[in-house]
């Protein structure tokens, strides 16, 4: 698995997102910025975000995830102080 297929897989389960990932090997950081996360707990926004790579995670293609899930205003505000 590299980081151009994890995209994909992350685009297609989050359509309206926008998706970046990098990493190798295995150990891959994410963001998704999207609206969907909007009212959601840490939590439950990683559950999501899991879901589409659950198959991936257990066949030991993908083994260490750091997630970042938010909506495009909380994006905005990291995004205006270096986050």
């Amino acid at each position: 698995m590299n980081s151009e297929q994890l995209t994909e897989i992350l685009i297609t389960a989050f359509p309206d997102a926008e998706v970046a990932v990098s990493g190798q090997a295995g150990k891959f950081e994410l963001r998704i910025v999207d609206n969907q996360f909007e009212g959601k707990r840490p939590v439950a926004r990683q559950q999501t975000v899991y879901a589409p790579l659950n198959s991936y995670i257990a066949s030991g293609e993908v083994h260490a995830v750091t997630i970042r899930a938010m909506t495009k205003e909380e994006w905005r505000k990291a995004s205006l102080f270096g986050a």
